[in-house]
């Protein structure tokens, strides 16, 4: 019996390109002639500072970012940035304003508070509203003209839901400061819309271990001198993300998966492809007859964490098992919502998820 391909459902550290792969393997012990692995390397050296460079060139071309924007790779994670932006964006202001839609808004609602004067007001509140299954409308936003920004996240991994259309600047909303750590550089977006965009990179971008950070220029100017400079965008923009040592090999490998996606086609291209994954899976689900199930409304469905349940646990568990025995890994669901959740980020190719449907058909053909 041969062996399975296997594919990697998981919501993260998720599935890498197997092109990144093969160059990190080639280039493990000498990087580029240099005779220096990566992650030996100094980060102040020239060789680093190369690679440094070609991350934040290859990543401002594939989402156009203007000029007046900076790019910074910090360690810390996305949930560090809960904190970053309030301590950073919220000084000398009343109010900030937060849309929580999932796990991830309601955590960094939750957080934003603790390191900041500013009253941090909820102005959507789609658990409460929607019991976590439709997004509460960008226009339905309780916002104020005069708060300091309003926090959302685009995409929520473990509620399985997806702003399709995306907040503008012109909606006469405060500043958008906006989580994108799941879905990155799986569509187009005017970077021009956002005062700060920030991604953990564990989903869409490389390994974890560094997160990236895109903030308008002028906004520099709010960062208060009071709070530790690590802590600082200015900070560690003034020093060329070079403050602390940064995570270099994350960077390195992030440069990597920038330049697989230019080859690929760039994110135009890698949108339409995510696209046709996202359908041929909840196509699926419906087309089930009601064996597989997604609560989630149409218009708000995540076309990066798909989320689905049979309507037994007992069944869930045995279809979580023998998808793995079928080369189908990770599948299962979050541990507070349980069923199955396949994650299908930028790097899963098209072939994962029809390998996923044909499971999930035999699947109901042997048990439903």
């Amino acid at each position: 019996m041969s062996t399975p391909t296997i594919y990697n459902f998981s919501a993260g550290p998720a599935v890498l390109p197997e092109a990144v792969l093969r160059r990190a393997q080639q280039e493990m012990l000498d990087y580029n002639g240099t005779g220096f692995p990566v992650m030996a390397m100094s980060h102040r050296s020239d060789m680093f500072m190369s690679i440094l460079h070609h991350a934040e060139q290859d990543l401002r071309q594939l989402l156009n970012i203007p000029n007046n924007y900076k790019i910074l790779f910090l360690q810390g994670g996305a949930t560090q940035q809960f904190n970053m932006v309030a301590m950073n964006l919220a000084h000398g202001f009343k109010r900030a304003d937060a849309v929580v839609t999932g796990n991830w808004s309601r955590l960094a609602y939750e957080q934003m508070p603790l390191l900041t004067d500013a009253h941090i007001h909820l102005a959507a509140h789609g658990g409460e509203q929607f019991d976590y299954n439709d997004l509460p409308a960008v226009e339905s936003w309780d916002t104020d003209k005069d708060s300091a920004f309003v926090h959302f996240v685009s995409n929520e991994t473990v509620h399985g839901l997806q702003y399709q259309n995306l907040p503008q600047r012109s909606d006469g909303l405060p500043l958008l400061v906006c989580d994108m750590s799941s879905d990155i550089l799986s569509r187009e977006i005017n970077v021009a819309d956002f005062g700060l965009i920030y991604a953990g990179a564990q989903k869409n971008i490389g390994p974890a271990g560094v997160t990236v950070i895109i903030i308008r220029e002028d906004l520099l100017e709010r960062c208060p001198k009071n709070i530790p400079s690590v802590f600082n965008y200015r900070t560690h923009v003034e020093r060329d993300g070079m403050y602390n040592t940064p995570a270099t090999y994350p960077i390195y490998m992030s440069g990597l998966v920038f330049r697989w996606l230019q080859t690929y086609g760039g994110v135009k291209k890698i949108e339409a492809v995510n696209t046709i994954k996202a359908r041929k899976l909840y196509a699926a689900i419906d087309g089930s007859g009601g064996f597989y199930l997604n609560p989630i409304v149409p218009d708000a469905r995540s076309k990066m964490n798909v989320i689905f349940k049979t309507a037994n646990a007992d069944l869930d568990k045995k279809f979580v098992l023998e998808a793995e025995l079928r080369g189908l890994k990770l599948l299962k669901g979050y541990k507070a919502l349980g069923g199955m959740r396949a994650s299908i980020y930028n790097a899963m190719p098209l072939e994962g998820v029809e390998a996923l449907v044909e499971f999930m058909q035999d699947f109901q053909h042997r048990y439903g």
